[in-house]
């Protein structure tokens, strides 16, 4: 399963890093591809030109700047879906914790303060999904391996061998009906591998409002970005 993907917009084999500001260079080139003549790439283009700017305009969305976090009192970090304020602390028993209403960080520890929050929500997002997947194997009739949390890329989940379900540890960020939503449609890949008419049906099954989950996620999902 996707997470997205911000480098290229591809079509066709042809992969162009053309900004919104370059569409017209980019639709001249794309229009005079392959075609015999003049007035056929001035047909194609008017018949596939909204396809291309909407394609055009859908990455310079995902291409908008996310600010990086900086490990500061008061800012902000997700945890499923809500943000809790950073703070400060010169004593504690661990470097990092979430304990009222705010996220703790020793002092001492600013250098690895990243790899302390990574470390952190890997840990709960195991926990988390754990939980899930096994609310919801007896009724999808699945026997996952296991679940596991860890980086993966552009991908939010995948499934490996052995019925392995494997998470991104970043979806411990999203809210909690939509990081659900990940984990049963990396379940249902354990009945169907590809998105088929019957991936859907099941998924449909499963949670009835995953279309508006996956364009949640489809239009939301880049701003877990910036740890």
């Amino acid at each position: 399963m996707d997470c997205y993907s911000v480098n290229s917009v591809s079509i066709e084999g042809e992969t162009s890093t053309s900004t919104w500001a370059g569409r017209n260079a980019w639709l001249e080139k794309y229009s005079l591809w392959r075609l015999p003549t003049q007035k056929a790439s001035a047909q194609f283009v008017q018949e596939k030109s909204f396809w291309i700017y909407s394609r055009l305009a859908e990455k310079e969305r995902l291409q908008r700047a996310i600010p990086i976090k900086e490990y500061v009192d008061g800012e902000g970090f997700l945890y499923l879906g809500r943000s809790y304020r950073l703070k400060l602390v010169d004593e504690q028993d661990v470097p990092l914790k979430l304990s009222g209403g705010r996220f703790r960080l020793l002092r001492s520890e600013l250098e690895r303060a990243r790899e302390h929050f990574i470390r952190w929500y890997r840990e709960h997002a195991r926990d988390w999904l754990s939980v899930r997947v096994e609310g919801y194997q007896a009724r999808m009739e699945v026997a996952p391996g296991g679940v596991r949390v860890q980086d993966l890329g552009l991908r939010w989940g995948s499934c490996g061998k052995g019925a392995i379900l494997h998470f991104h540890w970043k979806t411990i960020l999203l809210p909690k009906h939509i990081a659900e939503y990940v984990a049963v449609h990396e379940m249902v890949h354990l009945h169907e591998p590809h998105h088929t008419t019957e991936f859907r049906l099941r998924l449909e099954r499963a949670t009835p409002y995953f279309a508006q989950r996956k364009d949640w996620l489809a239009e939301h999902g880049i701003e877990v970005e910036g740890l």
